[in-house]
């Protein structure tokens, strides 16, 4: 390197430090000035003033020391720049270009760097190059990110700080509650959805009342929740478990505080229209149910309303006809909302409903029926079999008689077909006798299990044990005119032939009041004999 011409210039000594993750690993600001002055001292130039600032290069006019400092050196002010490295100048062309231009104009005689010095007379093309690679070092360091960033969001999880009542999770980069301040957030949306308060009142309750206090981060935080803050806090999706990257909404995988629509509340609440976003709903009896009158599925939505009284949104679930068969005209227009649905599902749960009593003494009555059951079926399959291979046995024998010509074909024909006509008659007796086994599970498990439970797991079930029921009830479910049809299955004929008139005779005997007598103990005995009978 070659020195002494400049040791009549004078430079400005620039420092820069991005406080973004591009430059993590680059030396600090005071580090950078530290080793600067140190070269300006062993090779003989002037700084005329240090300039410092923690501000990206990678977008133009986003720095205004060094926008200052490059005024300046137009106006005469210095002759040259003393800095770390040529990124430390620009990471982007227009401030790149800004500073050949004026080097090439000699307004800028000098760049000083810890390892070289660019000078007007100089090929440009070096400097080119290197401001070039610090230019695609941002490019290919943003693709980087953004892949990075595409993938995180793909999975569920948003990039970058975590809101406030959440943490950054470095290990697994994931978001989890903060435990010392999740609920504290939590109540303060409760306080919000009630319409008493509003956000100043809320601010003061929870900084001054809770003694709440923001994450201490690096150089930030430890201090009470700002108005915007706490603003912030009430009109981020984030918290319904959703969130927004680059235009789009997905659905998170962290822990969500609060429902979309206590989210909607809050934005009717605080005046908001809010941002129309699709919301995808699960609905318990949509592909189950086809329209009475064209054949087409039966689908839901769900509508709003905002209540003035109480300031609150209300949701309501309704279900109709999709109409998708252009060929075929369909008159039902009329919607059916959830509760009246329910209510006629339930109504045919009803009938179907049977007592606790009336489940133990038929399970009792089964299991003593299935023991014999078995005894019997076990015999008959034993002989069928024996049968079975028996006329199997003949059928071959009947074959090697052919085979070595000892009957003519006439005879091997009508032989033949007489043996298998049997073996088909007594494999269809023998499957039979194997679906008699099927049966009595069936009877049991479907018929009185669903008899028992299938009303308590209906009205208190999730979605999917509510579709269960309505399966387990029967099949070709048809919605007209507002009326449910169906066809219910065969195994529920022995409880809806005969068991609420003996309900009715057992309640009627009063069991659980004063205990019985002996004429109501032989009624009681004569309904649990004819109930078992069934």
């Amino acid at each position: 390197m070659n020195y002494h011409d400049n040791k009549n210039y004078t430079y400005f000594l620039y420092a820069r430090k991005s406080s973004e993750s591009e430059d993590r690993q680059v030396q600090s600001i005071d580090d950078q000035v530290d080793r600067l002055k140190e070269l300006a001292q062993n090779i003989g130039i002037t700084i005329k003033e240090v300039l410092t600032e923690a501000k990206s290069a990678k977008k133009p006019s986003n720095r205004p020391v060094f926008t200052s400092m490059m005024e300046r050196l137009e106006a005469g002010e210095a002759d040259g720049i003393l800095c770390w490295q040529i990124n430390r100048l620009s990471r982007n062309p227009i401030d790149s270009a800004q500073i050949q231009w004026l080097l090439q104009q000699k307004v800028l005689k000098s760049i000083q760097t810890i390892d070289r010095e660019y000078r007007p007379e100089d090929n440009v093309l070096l400097f080119n190059v290197e401001s070039g690679m610090a230019n695609q070092f941002i490019l290919d360091l943003s693709k980087n990110v953004k892949r990075g960033n595409l993938f995180k969001v793909k999975n569920g999880w948003k990039p970058g700080l975590a809101p406030t009542g959440y943490l950054n999770e470095l290990e697994n980069h994931t978001l989890i509650p903060d435990p010392e301040r999740f609920d504290l957030i939590r109540k303060a949306w409760d306080y919000m959805l009630t319409g008493n308060y509003t956000v100043p009142q809320i601010l003061t309750k929870l900084n001054d009342e809770w003694g709440f206090r923001t994450k201490k981060r690096k150089r930030l935080g430890g201090k009470p929740l700002s108005m915007s803050g706490l603003y912030r806090v009430f009109t981020n999706l984030f918290y319904t478990g959703v969130f927004e990257y680059d235009g789009k909404e997905y659905v998170g995988k962290h822990k969500k505080m609060i429902t979309l629509e206590e989210f909607d509340q809050v934005q009717v609440i605080l005046g908001r229209k809010g941002k129309p976003r699709p919301k995808s709903y699960v609905f318990p009896f949509t592909g189950m149910i086809n329209c009475g009158e064209c054949g087409c599925r039966i689908t839901a939505e769900k509508k709003k309303k905002f209540i003035k009284a109480s300031q609150e949104l209300r949701y309501y679930t309704y279900y109709h006809c999709t109409r998708r068969k252009r060929d075929v005209e369909c008159t039902q227009r009329r919607s059916i909302d959830e509760p009246s649905l329910e209510g006629m599902i339930l109504d045919e749960i009803d009938k179907l409903t049977i007592l606790p009593e009336f489940f133990d003494w038929a399970m009792e009555a089964l299991n003593q029926e299935n023991d014999q059951e078995i005894v019997d079926r076990t015999k008959i399959y034993e002989m069928q079999h024996s049968s079975l291979e028996k006329t199997q046995k003949e059928l071959d024998n009947l074959t090697k008689m052919r085979y070595r010509e000892l009957i003519d074909d006439e005879m091997f024909i009508k032989e033949s077909t007489e043996l298998k006509a049997k073996i088909k008659d007594l494999q269809e007796k023998v499957q039979e006798t194997e679906q008699r086994a099927e049966d009595w599970l069936e009877l049991t498990e479907k018929a009185f299990q669903f008899a028992r439970f299938a009303k308590g797991n209906f009205e208190n079930g999730t979605l999917e044990e509510k579709k269960a029921v309505l399966s387990g009830l029967g099949s070709n479910f048809l919605l007209e005119d507002q009326k449910l049809a169906y066809s219910p299955h065969s195994y529920f004929d022995p409880i809806k032939k005969g068991y609420k008139p003996l309900e009715a005779e057992y309640l009627a005997l009063e069991p659980n009041k004063n205990g019985l007598n002996k004429a109501k103990t032989e009624l009681l005995d004569s309904v649990i004999t004819r109930w078992q009978a069934r």
